[in-house]
């Protein structure tokens, strides 16, 4: 055991504690908008156990199409169980950066928000094959098998996206992560109202809409810091923004549109293979979007993130693979980016 010197006895208060730290913990208060979000968040909270699973009967359906739509949440859930260990870090970082009480108590919400989602994935990828584990799953078609590959490409790139996350977090300050986070939310919130539209079982339009719902109040979470934050950024961290906005829509493309090859590490068949599963869900009464609802909703997400940063005169990149043009951004590595759906 390592023995610290005492220095109690030589003087009447202790030192002050090297920062970043939890400690000295208090409660300040300031941000009565966010306390509104935080109690919403309390009234909110749901259990995906409680839906209504036993609607669902996926024996009704072919393998192929099981393998398809299971294909899909297993997509999802590379981005999904992802997130409760990324706000779970940004929740420590609220607390050593002695961050608002409602503030910290809203990061929790959303750390505890994505956990749900995570269970969400579990929970649909049992119902549709039986399994709890897709890369262990042994596929029962021709197809399933190609899209057990694309999966175990995509869980591949999603480490290495966890290895670069984890070192770059103490690095960035809370506004840059914000605009990280609210990328993620915006585009999220839209494509889970359009499922819940668009999906025939009433176990998943339910778990679309209240997943819908909870990104919804994230994306408030972001807007108010925003808000309160931005106005003072200095010219390092606006360009440190513009750099992410760019990576994030990279890596969530992924889930969101199609993965860019200069940036995903991805077989030459992964893109052919998911769209011809997409197809056959989307025929079985899975609503995923087509090519070009995806191209559309991406480019109204960017438009819309677009317009937050104008306020603050934060350079918005060029994402040519949506038709917005802005300041070309080259230099991205996985590695180096913080963004979470």
């Amino acid at each position: 055991m390592t023995h610290r010197e005492k220095i109690a006895h030589l003087q009447e208060f202790p030192p002050e504690t090297t920062q970043p730290n939890i400690y000295p913990l208090s409660w300040p208060a300031g941000m009565p908008k966010m306390e509104e979000i935080w109690a919403s968040a309390q009234r909110e909270q749901w259990d995906p156990a409680g839906l209504p699973w036993s609607s669902f009967r996926a024996d009704k359906y072919t393998w192929e199409q099981r393998e398809a739509v299971g294909y899909w949440w297993t997509l999802l859930s590379a981005f999904d169980a992802s997130a409760p260990p990324v706000f779970a870090s940004a929740f420590v970082k609220t607390y050593e950066q002695h961050e608002d009480d409602v503030v910290r108590r809203c990061f929790f919400s959303v750390t505890r928000d994505e956990h749900v989602h995570e269970q969400v994935c579990k929970l649909a990828i049992q119902a549709w094959l039986g399994t709890s584990d897709p890369l262990a799953y042994e596929p029962k078609t021709e197809l399933g098998r190609r899209l057990q590959k694309n999966a175990r490409w995509l869980f591949y790139n999603g480490g290495r996206y966890w290895e670069g996350y984890t070192h770059a977090l103490p690095d960035y300050d809370l506004a840059v992560l914000f605009s990280s986070f609210l990328m993620g939310e915006i585009a999220a919130a839209t494509i889970f109202h359009q499922l819940a539209a668009r999906c025939v079982e009433p176990v998943f339009q339910e778990a679309f809409r209240k997943i819908g719902r909870d990104e919804g109040r994230h994306m408030g979470i972001c807007l108010a810091l925003m808000e309160r934050d931005y106005p003072k950024l200095d010219h390092a961290d606006r360009k440190l923004i513009t750099k992410q906005i760019r990576a994030g829509y990279l890596y969530l493309s992924a889930v969101l549109f199609e993965p860019s090859p200069d940036f995903w590490d991805l077989p030459e068949d992964f893109i052919a293979t998911q769209r011809e599963a997409e197809e056959i869900a989307r025929k079985a009464g899975f609503g995923v979007p087509d090519y070009e609802a995806k191209k559309q909703n991406w480019r109204r997400a960017m438009l819309n993130l677009k317009g937050v940063l104008d306020r603050y005169g934060i350079p918005f990149p060029a994402i040519p693979e949506v038709d917005i043009t802005g300041e070309e951004v080259t230099d991205v590595d996985i590695r180096d980016i913080v963004p979470v759906f």
